[in-house]
């Protein structure tokens, strides 16, 4: 009988089960690993590409909640996202085995297993991670074919296919919207490190007190809720590439941290004095000017120099009109395969109005208005009213006479009237910090009282 060409991960802190588990899978299946202790995970799933993982919930004598096997789910979900996983747990936990599959499980196993059960069960799973991975390169292939026709987007695309190449670190720059994840995925994938780990985090959306172990990791103890040492999301890209979006909204304070990893290519963990060698690529990402917030003591030169060894600049939309009606074509059959919808076409008077609209969001907002108009046009023809397109920006008519300035400060007033003037909340929807708001109402007079 020909095995299938499969890698099953088993990880149990028995002993017993590891043996008997791969003694008969490995009748089946090409490569069978074992572990006995789950902190191995990082390294081994960043070393090898695994199609299945049987998990055992419960690792720690006299705790059977499964909470450790629930939190290593969402880890391994998170460092190989195509691993399809099958819970292994003891009779009368059902109950907790049906929380992982809300968390993204396949399937759970009983122990002790019916072989023939736990066969079909990972046969099925093993499909399901050949179906996942081919889905995955088909969209990869699709998200990668439109980058768009003018110069200055092909200018940014052909400057990261050069440093894709090299271990460079990297400086993405753009608005909102203009794609920035996208480029540095593009990045990883024509790199010597596209079969390694992607890791990606929104720096903006951590929390400053957590900042420090999800960027680095803990170790067991180290504050209340640390049941397990675990790694940080730098340990997971190891021999891999991290993408840290949003990089200018980390406050000065922790920028020091930070640098520190970067220039030293070790890490710590929190709880631990040891210092762990770190090989990662750093790609990061922001929408504000680094340069101004240099010199507006915001951000740290250091720093700065640092992750800019090279520096790409993503244009917006409105820059790229010959990429619009393209881009919106494109978009349109993205969202009716998505949504399983007959052809879906665009009323003539549609092209004309995607054109003259400033797509202040950039992509991500005409992304979002076309899977709208997708989900609520009638006779499988989008209009204007589908698209929502009516509303035309003051600025639209004569983009070429508007300043800058003028456009910021609008832009300012306007988030400030929307959340009646809270610096907080306006700083926030601005994507900027609060000493940058500061300076930026200083600068054009506006006052919020």
């Amino acid at each position: 009988m020909k095995k299938t060409n499969a890698s099953i991960l088993i990880i149990d802190d028995q002993e017993d089960i590891l043996f008997a588990s791969k003694l008969y899978l490995k009748k089946y299946f090409e490569t069978i690993y074992t572990l006995n202790n789950p902190k191995n995970i990082v390294e081994l799933l960043a070393k090898n590409t695994i199609d299945v993982v049987l998990l055992d919930m419960n690792y720690r004598i006299g705790f059977e909640d499964g909470k450790e096997g629930l939190y290593l789910l969402k880890e391994i979900k998170t460092l190989s996202p195509k691993t399809v996983v099958i819970l292994m747990t003891a009779f009368g936990k059902v109950e907790t085995a049906v929380e992982g599959l809300k968390n993204g499980a396949f399937d759970y196993i009983l122990k002790p297993w019916e072989n023939i059960k736990l066969l079909e069960s990972v046969k099925q799973a093993v499909d399901k991670s050949r179906k996942e991975q081919k889905k995955d390169r088909n969209t990869e292939i699709k998200d990668e074919f439109f980058t768009g026709h003018s110069p200055i987007i092909k200018k940014a695309y052909s400057l990261a296919d050069k440093v894709a190449k090299t271990d460079a670190n990297v400086l993405i720059l753009g608005e909102n919207g203009t794609g920035k994840f996208v480029l540095a995925h593009h990045i990883y994938s024509q790199s010597e490190r596209k079969n390694q780990p992607f890791i990606a985090v929104d720096l903006g959306s951590l929390n400053a007190n957590i900042f420090e172990s999800e960027l680095f990791g803990y170790a067991k103890g180290a504050f209340t809720d640390a049941k397990i040492d675990t790694p940080g999301r730098f340990e997971m890209a190891q021999n891999g590439t991290i993408f840290l979006d949003e990089i200018g909204n980390v406050p000065l304070h922790l920028q020091s941290k930070l640098l520190q990893v970067i220039q030293s290519k070790m890490v710590t963990r929190l709880g631990e004095s040891k210092p762990r060698p770190l090989n990662v690529r750093i790609i990061t990402a922001t929408n504000l000017n680094l340069k101004l917030e240099v010199a507006d003591k915001n951000f740290r030169e250091d720093l700065y120099y640092r992750i800019n060894t090279m520096e790409i600049v993503l244009p917006p939309l409105r820059e790229r009109n010959e990429d619009k009606i393209p881009l919106a074509a494109y978009l349109l059959e993205k969202m009716i395969e998505k949504y399983g919808r007959d052809e879906i076409t665009f009323d003539p008077k549609v092209p004309e109005q995607i054109e003259k609209h400033a797509w202040n969001g950039n992509i991500r907002e005409m992304e979002n208005k076309i899977e709208r108009a997708v989900i609520l046009c009638e006779n499988n023809i989008i209009t204007i009213a589908d698209l929502d397109l009516e509303q035309i920006t003051e600025y639209e008519d004569n983009p070429d006479d508007i300043q800058l300035s003028t456009v910021e400060k609008a832009t300012v007033e306007r988030a400030l009237l929307k959340n009646n003037n809270n610096i907080s909340k306006t700083a926030e929807e601005l994507g900027l910090s609060r000493g940058s708001l500061y300076r930026r109402l200083e600068k054009y007079n506006i006052s919020t009282n």
